[in-house]
């Protein structure tokens, strides 16, 4: 009786142990391939599969996108600038028989293309596209990447330039052709602004010489504008200055005329020493 549980224990020991070696799981995000004595016999999706031990064996393929950085090359561009450039691409499987069969390491492999690539495309741009247009090498690089890889049976989503890096000679070069683009801009600026002004001053220039009080008008407004801050400088327009001056004239000839004294009746008028004549008594 011991004999046949014995025998009974070791049967089911032996058919669980074939079920655990028969069975396999194939998650959502993965794709298995069935091999039979070495041959393929074709891909099976997610879920509870079954294999026969020994004979086979299920190899998972993972189809999720798979983050790659591109590590940094020294490029020299076309216009003979080295420069540092370093880049991420973005990949997935999209037939897993093809990426187990085609290819031994399909993660070494790309990475190895995706360098000689950015070497290649890098290098066919001058540093100015390579700065201005990297849109357009990511498509250069992604296209060439796609074609290299349709083999292995994979896609290439994604491809972008992640970092740039110059020399410092060609940096300080940059940024005093920078500094001296700004300051062109803001002296055309500028003379723009002094053009502007000169053309309304000619046309207020033209209403004062028709309208004259208007010049007086704009004076008076000055001096408001000059006495807001309470300071003790006094500022007088130029007809004003004009005005006083002829005024100061008339005084003076007043003065003058009035140093000459009128002769009495009886008294003789006197020459002075520049002739004129002078009050005196007759004898």
């Amino acid at each position: 009786m011991n004999v046949v549980v014995i025998v009974i224990v070791a049967v089911g020991a032996v058919v669980l142990l074939g079920l655990l070696l028969a069975v396999r799981i194939v998650q959502q995000y993965e794709m298995g391939v069935h091999f039979r004595l070495g041959k393929v016999i074709g891909a099976r999706g997610p879920g509870l599969r079954l294999i026969v031990p020994v004979i086979d064996v299920l190899r998972r393929v993972s189809l999720r996108i798979v983050t790659m950085p591109i590590q940094s090359q020294g490029i020299i561009t076309r216009d003979n600038v080295s420069i540092d450039v370093s880049a991420v691409a973005y990949f997935k499987v999209v037939d897993a028989v093809k990426s187990v069969i085609a290819i031994e390491n399909i993660f070494e492999a790309i990475n190895q293309i995706a360098q000689t690539t950015l070497r290649k495309v890098v290098g066919q741009h001058t540093l100015d596209e390579a700065l201005a247009e990297t849109d357009k090498i990511n498509l250069n690089i992604r296209e060439i990447l796609d074609v290299a890889t349709a083999e292995w049976g994979l896609l290439v989503t994604l491809v972008e330039l992640k970092d740039i890096q110059l020399p410092d000679s060609m940096k300080r070069a940059m940024a005093r052709q920078a500094e001296a683009e700004r300051e062109k801009r803001a002296k055309i600026i500028a003379a723009e602004g002094e053009a502007l002004a000169a053309d309304k001053l000619g046309v207020a220039a033209d209403i004062m010489m028709t309208h004259p009080l208007a010049l007086q008008l704009r004076n008076l407004q000055s001096l408001v504008e000059i006495g807001v801050d309470k300071n003790t400088t006094v500022v007088f327009p130029a007809p004003l200055m004009s005005t006083i001056q002829e005024l100061g004239t008339f005084v003076a000839r007043e003065q003058a005329a009035s140093d000459r004294v009128v002769p009495r009746p009886g008294v003789a008028p006197v020459a002075t020493n520049g002739g004129a004549p002078r009050s005196g008594h007759a004898s």
